[in-house]
């Protein structure tokens, strides 16, 4: 499986947001765009004019990066995007949130979602009583994320409580180790800062 391998915090300086790549680190003063708030590179710090394609594609790009999926992943729920009812946009921001690796991450069980996706392929998850061990699953209302009964004293599993507020749109029993998608999230339940229609002008070029 294809996967970014260089600096994570080069991505949050590249699109000058936090993109919560490192988990408890872009909470703290090591941040590296906390510290260098400006692109990485020779000419990072240079003023430039951005055209509406770069708008477009810098959207792109933090959204992808925000999920942690490359760009084939990407274009290929976008896709499915478009075949379904209603808005593109919150369409693939549904299909993005409705991933596994997504939800695991939302849950509380990783700090980050690379972390949650590393997680998932190690199979400690069951999904409707059956393994599950893709990270680009997609989840739907009704499913139930429990931990296997032999996983349940990794030290992955240990500390949950209080590490980030779960969604509205999922529950989550600690006692348990137990989450369900409670209902699909509407627009307004995604809280990433990222307009959507940029995306959909991009590849609608």
């Amino acid at each position: 499986m294809a996967r970014y391998t260089d600096a994570s915090c080069r991505l949050c300086r590249r699109e000058g947001d936090k993109l919560f790549l490192k988990g408890q680190r872009c909470y703290s003063t090591k941040c590296a765009l906390a510290r260098r708030s400006f692109a990485p590179g020779q000419h990072g710090q240079g003023r430039k004019k951005v055209s509406e394609y770069g708008l477009q594609l810098r959207e792109k790009q933090k959204t992808k990066r925000f999920y942690g999926l490359l760009e084939d992943q990407f274009r290929l729920t976008f896709d499915r995007a478009v075949r379904m009812n209603g808005k593109t946009g919150e369409n693939l921001l549904r299909l993005l949130e409705l991933r596994m690796d997504n939800i695991v991450y939302r849950m509380g069980y990783a700090s980050s979602r690379s972390q949650a996706r590393q997680l998932v392929t190690h199979g400690p998850f069951l999904l409707n009583g059956k393994k599950a061990d893709i990270a680009s699953m997609t989840l739907k209302a009704g499913d139930v994320i429990t931990v296997r009964q032999g996983s349940r004293k990794s030290p992955a599993f240990e500390n949950l409580s209080g590490a980030r507020p779960v969604p509205a749109w999922l529950s989550f029993d600690e006692d348990t180790l137990t989450g369900k998608i409670v209902q699909i999230p509407a627009r307004e339940d995604v809280d990433i800062e990222v307009k959507e229609t940029l995306i959909v002008e991009l590849y609608s070029k």
